[in-house]
């Protein structure tokens, strides 16, 4: 109900709506966020983002390595695996050489002492991948064979 000759400010007002010249009522709620915690979020957001993408790049650095170390072990299980098989035995004392395999360059290193309480030729395998720019530790594999046939 509007009273004649009364002021529009006053009829809102008794509505609970904001006045032109005042505030009687809070009809107008301010919703959002304030700059200051926009910042923060962003702030918390970018923290959180760099720790990401430092655990991906320690993550890809630990594939590259373990891909390297599996190639190693491949290389030197075959070297082990055509010793095994070679009707002869391999000559006792050391022997160094260089394979190339999956397009890397390794270098191997065979020691083969015989073990006399055994009867049996020990071997001690290492092979390393030495391409320039992938040098890497050395994989070493420990077996024995019988000296002949």
């Amino acid at each position: 109900m509007q009273v004649p000759n009364a002021h529009p400010a006053a009829t809102n007002s008794a509505c609970g709506f904001a006045s032109q010249h005042g505030k009687a009522g809070k009809a107008h709620v301010e919703r959002g966020f304030t700059l200051i915690e926009m910042l923060v979020a962003l702030a918390v957001f970018a923290i959180a983002a760099l720790a990401l993408v430092q655990m991906e790049g320690a993550s890809i650095a630990r594939t590259a390595d373990l891909d390297g170390r599996l190639l190693r072990e491949v290389v030197a299980q075959n070297m082990a695996a055509e010793i095994l098989t070679d009707p002869s035995p391999p000559p006792v004392g050391e022997a160094n050489g260089t394979i190339r395999n999956a397009g890397r360059q390794f270098a191997w290193t065979r020691v083969v002492a015989l073990q006399p309480d055994y009867g049996v030729l020990g071997i001690r395998l290492s092979v390393r991948e030495v391409t320039p720019g992938r040098e890497s530790q050395a994989v070493t594999f420990d077996f024995t064979r019988l000296p002949g046939a």
